[in-house]
C-alpha cells in the first residue's frame, strides 16, 4: 500500500530529467530518498554548497594575499571544521585540517543518512531473525513521519539514532584521518622543497583528532541533522510551505545555514574540553588575584614596559643634577664635583 503523496512525488520526478535519472538509476538509495522527500536533492545542494563556500571563504580571509599561492592547502587544508561545520567560525590556532573532498563526502554524509525515505525493500521473510526484522523496520531518521504501511515503535526510533550514530563514526573518523594525512604530506614535502618554510599552529595527535572527530559527528551532528530533517524540514518548514518549492528551498537554506554556524561553536567546545586546543592566556590586569589568591601588583601586571617609562624621568633629574657646562664651579666645591666637570673644573682649582 502506496501513500498518495508519494504517487504525485513520484510523477514528479519523472518530469524531471535529473531526478528521473537518479529515480531509475540511481539505486535503491537514491529512490526511496526522491519518493520520501522530494526536495531532497535541493537540500543535498543547500548543504554541500554551503560547506564549499564557507570553507573557501575562511581560506581567503586566513591566507589573505598568499590564497592563490597555496592553493594545494586551500584544497587538502580545512583549518576551519572539523569539519564542515566548523568553517563558518574559524577560532585560532584550530587543530584541525581538513581536505575539500573529505567535508564534501561529510556533508553528504550527513544529509544522506537522515534524510527521511519511503522504504521500498521487500518485507523480511518469516523465517527470518527477529534481529533481521526487527531492523528491516528502522526508520533512517528517528523523528520521520510514519505511515500506515510502515509504522515505527518507539524502540525502532531509539535504534535509528544509533545506526545513523555509528555510521557516522566511521565516517567522520576515517575523513579526518585521511583529511588530516594529506595536509601533513602536503607540509612535509613543501618543507622539504623549502626549509625556510615556516609552520603555522602545533602538530595534531592524527589519531586522537580523527576519533574526537569521528565522536563528534556520531553524538552531536547525528542528533541535530536528524531534529533538522524530521522536524524543522518535514513537520514544520514542509506542511507549512506546501506546494510552494521555492519557498521550502530557502527556509531549508536559512535552517541549514544556522545549524552549521551552531555545530561550529559547539566543536570549538568540544575539542577545549578535550584539550585538543589551548586558549590563550589573559594578561593578568592590576589589582587582580593570581593563582595563590595573592593580589598582583601594578609593576608586576604592567611587565617590562614599566622600567622603560620611568627611565627618561630618572635621567632628567640627573641632567638637573648636573652642574651646567661652562660655568666654574665654586672654590669651596667639593673634590667629587672638580674631578667629575673635567678640565674646566682643573682650571678653576688654578
Amino acid at each position: 500500500m502506496v501513500a498518495p503523496a508519494a504517487v504525485l512525488t513520484w510523477l514528479a520526478c519523472e518530469s524531471n530529467p535529473l531526478r528521473k535519472a537518479l529515480l531509475f538509476g540511481g539505486g535503491v538509495g537514491f529512490r526511496e530518498r526522491l519518493l520520501g522527500d522530494a526536495l531532497f536533492l535541493n537540500k543535498l545542494a543547500i548543504e554541500v554548497g554551503i560547506g564549499i563556500c564557507t570553507k573557501i571563504s575562511a581560506e581567503a580571509t586566513k591566507r589573505r594575499e598568499n590564497f592563490w599561492k597555496e592553493t594545494d592547502f586551500v584544497l587538502a587544508n580545512g583549518a576551519c571544521k572539523n569539519h564542515p561545520e566548523l568553517r563558518l567560525r574559524q577560532p585560532d590556532r584550530t587543530p584541525h585540517r581538513f581536505t575539500v573532498i573529505m567535508a564534501i563526502i561529510a556533508d553528504v554524509a550527513l544529509t544522506w543518512l537522515p534524510a527521511p525515505t519511503l522504504p521500498l525493500h521487500p518485507k523480511v521473510a518469516a523465517a527470518a531473525s527477529a534481529a533481521a526484522r526487527f531492523w528491516a523496520g528502522v526508520p533512517s531518521n528517528a523523528f520521520q513521519m510514519a505511515t500506515v504501511a510502515c509504522p515505527f515503535s518507539a524502540v525502532q526510533r531509539l535504534a535509528a539514532v544509533g545506526r545513523n550514530g555509528a555510521k557516522l563514526f566511521v565516517v567522520g573518523t576515517a575523513a579526518s584521518f585521511v583529511g588530516t594525512g594529506m595536509t601533513n604530506g602536503i607540509l612535509a614535502v613543501r618543507k622539504a622543497l623549502d626549509p625556510s618554510l615556516k609552520q603555522q599552529g602545533e602538530d595534531m595527535d592524527l589519531v586522537r583528532q580523527s576519533f574526537a572527530y569521528g565522536l563528534y559527528m556520531s553524538v552531536s551532528s547525528n542528533l541535530r541533522y536528524q531534529l533538522l530533517a524530521g522536524v524543522a524540514e518535514q513537520r514544520i518548514i514542509e506542511p507549512l510551505l506546501h506546494g510552494n518549492p521555492l519557498a521550502s528551498t530557502a527556509a531549508s537554506f536559512v535552517v541549514r545555514t544556522a545549524n552549521t554556524f551552531v555545530g561550529s561553536l559547539l566543536w570549538v567546545d568540544f575539542i577545549r574540553l578535550l584539550g585538543l586546543q589551548k586558549q590563550k592566556a589573559a594578561a593578568p590586569q592590576p589589582g587582580a588575584k593570581g593563582k595563590a589568591g595573592k593580589q598582583v601588583p601594578a609593576k608586576a601586571a604592567a611587565g617590562k614596559a614599566a622600567p622603560a617609562k620611568a627611565a627618561p624621568a630618572k635621567l632628567a633629574e640627573k641632567k638637573k643634577a648636573a652642574p651646567a657646562a661652562g660655568k666654574p664651579l665654586p672654590k669651596n666645591a667639593p673634590k667629587a664635583e672638580l674631578k667629575k666637570d673635567g678640565k674646566k673644573a682643573v682650571s678653576a682649582k688654578k
